[in-house]
Formats: structure tokens, sequence, C-alpha cells
């Protein structure tokens, strides 16, 4: 059976899209955001709870603030992207859920009460709601480049609180002259699906 999807489209957001290193000058600018937050919030999670939040790293002073935490190898891309987002669980998350999954409101108090559910939860949502992210980025036609080498907890007291747990950082913007690395084999369908 083939995807339904067009051809074009699995090739922009899967076969085609990789990680970039490298990007133009073009601004990234509010309005692409909202339209890239506004197709993937329709991703599913598990009881339609949404603690992903995304932080915008826009003025000069907050870049250099954020590249004091990044790992070496990983500062000159975030300082010359025209983007960048800190991807981060918010593990209050379940405050809303009466109001995002009215089929069942207790959920708040029944499965989310203690923090310790709370933050696996919200690392595990918010990671699927980051990967929707991405993919999202991709649609918009631009580039992503998701990271985790930087300093966490610099991030998290920097740029965060404590109910807040930082994922990612994603450099974000139309890739530049030489963006890709080679692209890293994959493994096959046999090799990962096993049926029982």
């Amino acid at each position: 059976m083939s995807l339904v999807l067009d051809p074009a489209a699995q090739d922009l957001l899967f076969r085609e899209a990789r990680t970039a290193n490298a990007f133009t000058a073009e601004a990234v600018t509010e309005e692409q955001v909202q339209a890239i937050y506004d197709l993937v919030k329709y991703g599913p999670t598990a009881f339609n709870q949404t603690p992903l939040r995304i932080t915008l790293v826009r003025s000069p002073e907050a870049r250099e603030r954020l590249l004091r935490h990044m790992a070496e190898g990983n500062r000159a891309k975030t300082a010359a992207a025209p983007l960048v987002a800190i991807l981060s669980a918010d593990n209050e998350f379940h405050e809303e859920l009466p109001a995002l999954f009215p089929a069942f409101p207790q959920a708040k108090d029944a499965f989310f009460a203690e923090r310790p559910a709370r933050e696996g939860s919200a690392a595990m949502n918010a990671a699927l709601q980051a990967g929707y992210f991405i993919v999202g980025v991709r649609a918009a036609g631009l580039a992503a480049g998701p990271m985790t080498g930087f300093d966490f907890e610099g991030v998290r007291k920097e740029f965060l609180d404590d109910d807040h747990t930082p994922l990612m950082v994603v450099n974000i913007g139309r890739p530049g002259p030489d963006a890709w690395h080679p692209r890293s084999p994959r493994r096959a369908y046999e090799d990962v699906v096993t049926t029982v």
C-alpha cells in the first residue's frame, strides 16, 4: 500500500529533510512560528496534554545568554541561526487538563496529583510534541537543527523556572550553503518491526 501523502510532501517532511547546521540570514517571522504551532498543536498526546513550552530566543542579549550554556561545538551555529527555540516540558501541565480533556476532567487529580508522575508524563509528551514541532518547521519550508548539547541546568536557570524542564534547543531558518552533513544510514524495516 502506498502512502496518501504526496511524494513531494513526503520528501519535504522526511526523505530530504535533515538536521541543518548552517542557515541563511533570512529572518524567521512571528507569523511563520504561529503557523507552525497552529498546525502541530493537533498532534496527539496522552489525555490531550500539552506540556511543550517554546521559548523563542530573538534578542541579541538573550542569544548571548544562551550561548554561554551551549556545548562548544554548538555555539557558532546557534549564534548564526536566524531563530533559536528552547523547547521545554511544563511539569504543571495538569492544571490545564480539565479544559483540554473535558471527557475526563478528573484525570488531573487521578493521574497527575504527584509531581514525579507529572514530570514523567510531561517529558514523554513534550518530547512527542517537539517531534511534531520539528516536522512543522519542515512543513513551513524551513530547516531545524535540534540539539541536546548544552548545560540543561544552566538553561533552566537562565530562561525557565523550577516547573519547566529543558528538552532541546532548536536552530531554525532557511538552510545555507553546506548546511548538511552526508546522510547517515537508517535501520531497515525488518530490523525494527517485529510481528507477534
